[in-house]
């Protein structure tokens, strides 16, 4: 792939969810954080303009498109400051997930409410031990006669409070396997994580202890193990990188406007060096994250897995590093006010930082580049 431009379609699509994030914006976002609220409206907004849903198969009451068209929408909601991080676990690994394995019945069930927006479903993986590791996934699964028992935990799990499913990884016997796990049933419960993010949706800590489910809980088949998890980890990574390319470009719009009204000794601030080319930087590393997030979405829709989770790791690295630079770098150009709230810059610095560190930290980024674009020995 020597080229890649995006078809007029999805530019079209980029067009009319940025008139709707442009109805909502930051100071929506941020007064829902403020006082609590979720992005209720928004997210009702953009399923019923059939955003959400736009993976999702037609058949399913989706619009039949790509992982690229949903990470635009992602972006361009991110890009006008209210972004729905939901929209990654939700439609995007959930979703694909559910769509690729899942049984004829199940996907019935399950996929028509994220066309619609009425459902919401949260990913559970992470565990307090495992880290980055999932071959370390503590989480067990059981056989007892038609129904599955499963213990253990998880932790920093987004919107557990939101959704009505969460697609729990758990092993059977040493081989991960996916269940639907409805929020409310007996045994299920989760505890509020106090984070320093400014952000309207919540972390959560899940225990298991003895959830009974339905033998029709489980995604897929016993045997798919890593091969149906990954399924929805490159999705989420793309995602991510979408999410922090927007909200990258959403950082140097503000800078930019600032810098070109700003003036100190009669002239814009904007008109020296040591501030525009900070921000002339940014946009170029900001652009080259958004094509590799473009290629590495062309790639998984296309089929080629392994060249996609290749391009999506490179994309998420290159992405949090655009948008920790960019939110930097805009408050040094407000200077003093860049630390004032009502700028809406420093509230967006835990967010800007988390992108180093979810959905993959850097480093494991770096060590999938190593390994398998440069071919060099394993570290771990």
């Amino acid at each position: 792939m020597t080229t890649f431009v995006e078809s007029s379609e999805r530019r079209e699509l980029r067009e009319a969810v940025a008139r709707l994030g442009q109805k909502y914006g930051e100071a929506y976002f941020y007064a829902a954080a403020r006082e609590g609220r979720k992005t209720t409206e928004l997210w009702q907004e953009a399923a019923a303009l059939g955003y959400l849903g736009v993976s999702i198969p037609e058949q399913y009451g989706g619009g039949g498109g790509e992982i690229g068209d949903l990470a635009a929408v992602l972006e361009e909601l991110a890009t006008a400051g209210c972004p729905l991080l939901l929209m990654v676990v939700s439609p995007a690994i959930v979703g694909t997930v559910i769509a690729q394995f899942g049984s004829d019945e199940q996907k019935q069930r399950w996929l028509p409410g994220l066309a619609e927006g009425t459902a919401t479903y949260v990913f559970g993986i992470t565990e307090p031990d495992a880290g980055s590791n999932t071959h370390q996934i503590a989480t067990q699964a059981r056989r007892d006669g038609d129904e599955w028992v499963l213990n253990g935990s998880k932790t920093y799990i987004s919107g557990v409070d939101e959704a009505s499913h969460v697609l729990v990884v758990a092993r059977i016997g040493k081989r991960p396997s996916l269940f639907m796990v409805p929020v409310g049933t007996p045994g299920f419960t989760f505890r509020k994580i106090d984070m320093g993010l400014v952000a309207p949706e919540d972390q959560f800590t899940l225990f298991l202890d003895d959830v009974r489910l339905p033998a029709d809980a489980l995604i897929g088949s016993e045997e798919a193990g890593f091969d149906q998890l990954f399924a929805g980890l490159n999705p989420e990574r793309i995602m991510a990188a979408s999410s922090a390319t927007g909200m990258a470009r959403w950082a140097l719009r503000k800078a930019v406007g600032y810098a070109g009204e700003r003036e100190v000794w009669g002239v814009p601030i904007g008109a020296h060096q040591a501030i525009s080319h900070p921000l002339a930087k940014l946009h170029v590393e900001i652009e080259a994250a958004r094509l590799l997030t473009q290629k590495a979405a062309a790639l998984h829709s296309a089929g080629h897995l392994k060249a996609a989770g290749e391009a999506a790791n490179m994309a998420k690295y290159a992405a949090g590093e655009a948008v920790c630079a960019a939110v930097d770098q805009a408050i040094q150009t407000h200077g003093g006010n860049g630390l004032a709230t009502e700028y809406g810059l420093v509230q967006a610095l835990a967010t800007s930082r988390l992108t180093r560190m979810a959905p993959v930290s850097r480093e494991m980024a770096l060590n999938f580049v190593a390994q398998f674009s440069l071919g060099l020995p394993r570290s771990y």
